[in-house]
C-alpha cells in the first residue's frame, strides 16, 4: 500500500497523543447519530479525504482500516470537521448497515448509563 502525505496545513492543526492519534467520531450525516468512535493518524485522515471512504488507524492490529472492507458496512464520507483544539475529527458518514462490530447500528446503543436525579 503506497503511503500518503496529508496536506501540511491540516497537519498543523492537529493535536495527537503520544502514539501520533487523533479521535475521530462518525455520525450519520443526515441523521446527526453518533455511530463510533475510532482513531486516525495522519495517513488515515489523509485517505478518508481523498478517497471518501472512511479509513481509521486499528490500535489493535496496527494498521490501517477502511471500514467496511471486510464487513461491508462501509462509511461513504460526507465532510470532514476538526475540532476547535485539532484533537478530533468530526466524520460525517452515510453508513451501510451496522457501524459497531457487534453489527449494531451504533456503539452507543447498547449499554445506556442510568442518570439519578434528584
Amino acid at each position: 500500500m503506497e503511503r500518503m502525505s496529508l496536506d501540511p496545513k491540516i497537519a498543523a492543526r492537529l493535536k495527537r497523543d503520544a502514539d501520533g492519534l487523533v479521535a475521530a467520531i462518525a455520525q450519520q450525516y443526515d441523521t446527526g447519530e453518533v455511530l463510533m468512535l475510532a482513531w486516525m493518524n495522519d495517513e488515515a485522515l489523509h485517505r478518508t479525504l481523498t478517497t471518501g471512504r472512511a479509513t481509521y488507524w486499528s490500535r489493535s492490529r496496527a494498521e490501517l482500516w477502511v471500514k467496511g472492507d471486510t464487513s461491508g458496512h462501509v462509511q461513504h464520507v460526507k465532510a470532514v470537521a476538526l475540532d476547535c483544539d485539532g484533537d478530533a475529527v468530526l466524520v460525517k458518514v452515510d453508513q451501510v448497515d451496522g457501524a459497531c462490530h457487534t453489527g449494531d447500528r451504533t456503539c452507543f446503543d447498547a449499554d445506556q448509563l442510568e442518570i439519578p436525579l434528584g
